[in-house]
């Protein structure tokens, strides 16, 4: 290839959550050129971004200072090449399945902004799940479907249960960055996973609570409480555990609600009933068949719903509610205000923070926004919202946020 030099500061292989700087060297000067990202996920699907740039005075280019001219975005974005990052396919979702291998972006600078046909220089940035030293320790232990992560050395660290939501599954991206970044994290599967079945008729508080006596016995998990992230109905069920399990010290809900959904909660000598909803007010777009469900669910400002609600305010545990405002999927900003409102009515400190332009998937930083995928229990597309810049920005106040708020109160 050409003449010029692509570089990835401080190293070329980092975790996926560590902001990176891309530099270009050994252009002319004010040279126009094109920078394309390319990654193929473990399916085998390419997901490309490219900006055009123009070089300084020296030849040399600064994604962290200059602007993006043209192309996926505008503007000084220094990581704008990996959240943009989009499918030739539509509603494809970028997910890691396989956390012991990287993701590697390839980097490529090319002549001008029209035709990518002469290739500068290239190089590839490897971006990891597990930090070095992390051990990955898949878990069957009596009903636990899970994978535990333990950060290197004897600790102790704080301990961590990680649910995602309502599609299933048992997804590990999110717990290996955590440990990688200090937490011993229990990634927990609860529905769609080998033998727990897709549609539970009921989800039994008992099995959470076995993951949480679990996590509390490893010897290098503190014992001042456990912490439970979760992200929609994995957020709902964090509340849940909270408020219902002894233990637990602090909790993060994102894009929950702050009422059980869907599947009655059973609970030791109770039963959270299921918050009343009518699917025909679901929404599908004639076009795409894209489904909107943030109208399904009955008025839950109705004491009729009420039986419903998840009594957070009886809890002991500290809370985080995250939400985005531009969520096309679930009402996630006026539920979690719902909760914010009947904890904030007991006294008890609860921050909460909503993001203008983010969607329903707020996930590690750097992953690109989804707005459309398929909902791997429903088998329909669903549109998540989200407005790709803004939902960046939020990506990653909201991984900061989470990381500070486990510190402080674990």
């Amino acid at each position: 290839a050409g003449m010029a030099r692509v570089s990835v500061l401080p190293s070329p292989k980092c975790l996926f959550d560590d902001p990176v700087q891309i530099r270009v060297a050994g252009l002319q000067p004010q040279q126009a050129v094109t920078l394309r990202a390319s990654l193929v996920d473990e399916s085998g699907e390419l997901f490309q971004a490219h900006a055009q740039y123009r070089a300084g005075s020296s030849g040399e280019l600064d994604l962290s200072r200059s602007p993006a001219l043209g192309g996926s975005y505008l503007g000084v974005e220094p990581m704008g090449l990996l959240w943009a990052l989009q499918s030739k396919t539509p509603y494809k979702r970028l997910a890691k399945r396989n956390v012991l291998t990287p993701f590697c972006v390839d980097l490529e600078v090319y002549e001008g902004h029209g035709d990518t046909s002469r290739l500068l220089g290239k190089c590839t940035n490897e971006r990891w799940f597990l930090g070095e030293g992390v051990k990955r320790i898949s878990v069957r232990e009596g009903r636990l479907r899970a994978t535990l992560f333990l950060p290197p050395g004897p600790g102790p660290f704080p301990g961590l249960i990680d649910l995602y939501g309502s599609g299933g599954g048992l997804i590990e991206y999110r717990a290996s960055l955590l440990a990688s970044r200090g937490f011993v994290t229990l990634a927990l599967a609860y529905v769609s996973f080998e033998d727990i079945p897709a549609r539970p008729e009921v989800l039994e508080l008992s099995y959470f609570e076995e993951a949480v006596n679990f996590l509390r016995k490893q010897q290098q998990v503190k014992d001042t409480g456990i912490g439970v992230l979760g992200l929609s109905k994995g957020g709902e069920l964090a509340l849940s555990m909270a408020t219902f399990l002894p233990g637990i010290k602090a909790a993060v809900s994102i894009s929950g609600s702050s009422f059980n959904s869907f599947v009655p909660l059973k609970g030791d000598g109770f039963t959270i009933p299921v918050h009343p909803y009518d699917l025909g007010r679901m929404k599908i777009s004639d076009e795409a068949r894209l489904v909107d469900f943030s109208d399904v669910l009955d008025d839950h400002t109705d004491p009729a719903t009420w039986d419903c609600r998840i009594p957070v305010e009886k809890s002991l545990a500290k809370f985080l509610f995250l939400s985005g405002l531009d969520d096309m999927n679930w009402k996630s900003d006026l539920y979690c205000q719902d909760a914010v409102q009947r904890l904030q009515q007991h006294g008890q400190e609860v921050e909460f923070y909503s993001y203008p332009g983010a969607g329903h998937l707020l996930e590690p930083p750097y992953l690109p926004l989804c707005k459309v995928s398929i909902h791997r229990v429903l088998g329909m597309l669903v549109n998540w919202g989200g407005h790709w810049r803004e939902h960046a920005k939020a990506q990653e106040d909201a991984w900061h946020r989470i990381q500070a708020f486990f510190w402080r109160h674990l």
